[in-house]
């Protein structure tokens, strides 16, 4: 039996993703696991493997082309359906004026590749006629209407918009992300044929400025497909949470100590012993000690998460990506720096699974990498907060009245204003201060 290759989910938001290429062609023989196609979304880029062993019988999406989760983009089958006598043609009914010119229009193969497939006999001969079709059609649209993304949902009820009245531009009618912040901002969606142009709201933006005049020296590209979408992520966050950030300075003394002591014994379980995961399990204590921050918004709800799944930032030389360390406080410092490296490795080599960039419930995010002081990260919706780390370096501090030179780091919290205010911030952030400045050596 020939296999569907479906686009699969990256992500609790994601409703589709772009191909970006195709690693195999039409004919060429593939095996269970091998890397099939590429695909790009706001979470991640990453190579989807073949689902089954055989001959990738036929591609159904071209490259650039964005797919909605689970529609079919390959099948996968034995030689033998290559070889295998195309199916003889269906006797179709006379046509009919409303298809007549879109039947007529498409190329001899095209139409033929209609008639011909051999799981719709029964169906074109009970075709409704136009006027039942039209019956119909509400029906369907609506169902696909309701079918769309939770992300697309979320916007609806956050701006109180009813879906229904926006004309979908996804396949079957589906609303999209596009189509719904399209409304929202004012901007008027294409009606489908027939239909009167939905009302807008009253709010009209300004024309955007041009970017450059002509004749300057300048260089344009596309955008890339992750550029864009994590562009929509980031405005969408900006248009959603009341971003408020908070900044503590810490003193990693016996963090590095212990890093120090333990160096050699890391090295020989095959990791380098970071400041990475120390500040993962103070924040792990930190999400016990005040749940409010590992939770999300629901409309009029607040969700409360049980469990505690940190979100890494990874820069990528094409973008950021998010993959996810799941139950992050049952790990230990060791289990955390296997979990760290291993996930940012994979990331870079776009061989991350789907289930491995979703179900995010905190973020971190390490600006201090490449030097900088202190970020004022935007949070990954659904999330209400992520932690930035800045650059652990030394500076002259005063301790007991004098002055001395010890590792110090700014840890910014970005917080959503709308569940989070600023002393239960400050009371997460006091929280991995004393767990960073106390840490137990006997913990690592």
């Amino acid at each position: 039996m020939p296999t569907n290759v479906v686009m699969p989910q990256m992500g609790e938001s994601i409703a589709e993703g772009t191909i970006v290429r195709w690693i195999k062609q039409a004919g060429d023989r593939v095996e269970r696991d091998e890397p099939l196609f590429e695909i790009s979304t706001d979470k991640v880029d990453a190579e989807i493997p073949a689902p089954a062993a055989g001959i990738l019988l036929e591609i159904r999406a071209k490259e650039g082309e964005t797919v909605p989760v689970d529609h079919v983009v390959a099948v996968i089958g034995e030689e033998s359906a290559v070889a295998a006598p195309p199916p003889p043609p269906v006797a179709v009914p006379p046509a009919q004026p409303d298809v007549t010119p879109a039947v007529a229009a498409a190329p001899p193969a095209a139409a033929q590749r209609v008639v011909t497939a051999p799981a719709w006999p029964a169906a074109v001969a009970t075709t409704p006629t136009p006027a039942a079709q039209k019956t119909m059609a509400p029906p369907v649209e609506e169902h696909h209407r309701q079918r769309s993304s939770p992300l697309v949902r979320r916007i609806a009820r956050e701006h109180g918009v009813d879906i229904s009245r926006i004309p979908g531009s996804g396949i079957g009618g589906r609303v999209t992300k596009h189509d719904i912040l399209d409304y929202v901002e004012g901007r008027a969606p294409a009606a489908p044929a027939g239909q009167p142009p939905v009302q807008q709201p009253s709010a009209t933006p300004a024309p955007e400025k041009p970017a450059f005049k002509p004749g300057e020296n300048v260089e344009v590209v596309p955008m890339s497909v992750m550029r864009r979408r994590i562009a929509e992520h980031m405005i969408l966050s900006k248009r959603t949470s009341a971003h408020v950030h908070s900044v503590f300075e810490m003193d990693f003394s016996r963090v590095a100590k212990i890093r120090e002591a333990k160096r050699a014994e890391y090295e020989r379980a095959g990791v380098k012993l970071t400041y990475l995961p120390f500040i993962i399990k103070a924040a792990c204590d930190a999400l016990r000690a005040v749940p409010v921050v590992n939770a999300s918004i629901d409309g009029e709800n607040v969700v409360y998460r049980k469990d505690i799944n940190i979100g890494i930032a990874v820069a990528l030389d094409w973008g950021l990506i998010v993959p996810v360390i799941k139950n992050a406080d049952e790990k230990n410092i060791l289990g955390l720096s296997r979990a760290v490296v291993d996930l940012s490795t994979r990331a870079r080599a776009k061989q991350l699974k789907p289930e491995e960039v979703q179900g995010g419930t905190f973020s971190i995010t390490n600006p201090g990498v490449f030097g900088a002081l202190f970020g004022m990260p935007i949070i990954s919706q659904p999330q209400v907060a992520i932690l930035g780390i800045g650059a652990i370096e030394k500076r002259p501090v005063v301790v007991d009245d004098a002055i001395a030179i010890r590792p110090m780091a700014y840890l910014s919290l970005g917080y959503d204003h709308r569940l989070i205010d600023g002393a239960v911030a400050d009371q997460f952030m006091s929280v991995i201060k004393q767990r960073i400045e106390s840490f137990d050596p006997a913990a690592v």
